[in-house]
């Protein structure tokens, strides 16, 4: 069974919807600006989505009230996407679609703001909101937001969270537990993620330059992106393929001869009935940090070949953690219906690599693409995704 991505939408520090990314992907117009994040005070260049900072869920939702919360909020009101799950509602039931969501941080950032506030080690009355602290939390708030009463699952791998998801979603429609499934990924800049990914030493006080040989590190942004996927119809594109895997190396760095990445990438090759020639184009994981893409590159030298296109797009948006999985899947499906490979921006002095990677947008017909999405852990997921016929 391949399943059929109905709508989809994404918005990130480059803008709102599917047409502001694929215009920006072929403009070369980047998101990422210098960090002005409140309270942070690190030298670096994120990708903030600026409607968040006014952004209000409403008096009848003010229990739910986040920065992640109301990222999928606004998410959900592009490309007619809440239109299309109330449609699949009033066709299925409610109770027959399923929320699978990839997050690393949900709304941390409200318990953050809670601590701060703390009275005789006690959390004011006002930030005493169950709905808010804990990880399920924008979960629980999409499934409430859309009025879904099927089953809801959070996925949290790090930065192959939102990838992931697909594959969860196509086990459940395999198996006939709901009729659509509506997959997602959020995450928000807070203190916690900025100084915590700076106290790894990962954080770049220069633009991200993905294999680059000059690469300093990430540059970490918000995002939110989701697709409604059914088992047919007509629709966008295709989930093709998906590979998983968990080399469980080390906490923090990837198995050092990519064994785990090869594995998931072969995983999804060998689901989609495809060669490795097959593939048109491949949005790597390519995060600019020293290890990840050298490992990446090493693991993709032992699959593809130059014939194969490859690019980084975290120039655009920057790192956007548990929501990288879906947003990259959602640009490469953007280049796939566009007919165009997405440059990497920033690259000057590329690595020695066995593939082609794509320093400039460019034209090109594409049949298959690919996403990678390496996590914490060993954590990887990729996902192959084909056009609608």
């Amino acid at each position: 069974m391949t399943a059929v991505l109905q709508n989809y939408t994404l918005v990130s520090a480059v803008g709102c919807g599917r047409r502001t990314h694929s215009e920006a992907l072929q403009a070369g117009r980047s998101g990422l600006r210098r960090n002005d994040f409140p309270g942070c005070t690190l030298d670096t260049w994120i990708g903030r989505v600026p409607e968040l900072d006014h952004y209000a869920l409403g008096d009848d939702h003010v229990q739910w009230q986040s920065r992640n919360n109301a990222l999928a909020a606004l998410t959900l009101e592009q490309d007619g996407l809440r239109e299309s799950v109330q449609q699949a509602a009033d066709m299925l039931g409610a109770d027959r679609i399923g929320v699978v969501l990839g997050t690393s941080t949900s709304s941390i950032g409200e318990t953050e703001e809670a601590y701060q506030h703390l009275q005789d080690e006690q959390m004011p009355a006002d930030h005493r909101r169950r709905e808010i602290h804990h990880l399920h939390s924008t979960t629980d708030f999409v499934a409430h937001w859309l009025d879904i009463s099927g089953p809801t699952m959070t996925i949290s791998t790090a930065c192959s969270s939102s990838a992931k998801v697909f594959a969860t979603a196509d086990r459940w429609l395999e198996s006939g537990l709901v009729d659509a499934v509506l997959v997602g990924g959020v995450d928000t800049l807070c203190l916690t993620v900025l100084y915590g990914f700076n106290s790894l030493e990962l954080v770049s006080d220069d633009l991200c330059r993905p294999f680059d040989q000059r690469r300093k590190g990430i540059n970490i942004g918000e995002a939110g992106g989701f697709a409604l996927l059914r088992r047919e119809g007509s629709g966008l594109a295709r989930l093709l393929g998906y590979g998983e895997s968990s080399d469980a190396y080390h906490m923090s760095h990837p198995h050092p001869e990519g064994r785990g990445a090869r594995q998931c990438m072969s995983q999804a090759l060998k689901r989609a009935s495809l060669n490795a020639r097959d593939i048109d184009y491949i949005n790597l994981h390519g995060t600019a940090s020293k290890a990840n893409d050298a490992i990446e590159a090493a693991a993709l030298g032992t699959l593809f070949s130059e014939s194969t296109a490859a690019s980084s797009t975290k120039g655009w948006t920057g790192h956007t953690l548990g929501a990288a999985g879906i947003v990259e899947a959602l640009l490469a499906l953007e280049a796939l219906r566009g007919g165009f490979v997405p440059g990497t921006l920033n690259l000057e002095q590329p690595d020695e690599l066995a593939f082609a990677i794509a320093r400039e947008t460019r034209p090109k017909e594409l049949a298959y693409v690919m996403t990678n999405s390496f996590g914490f852990g060993g954590n990887n997921a990729s996902l192959v995704f084909g056009k609608c016929s």
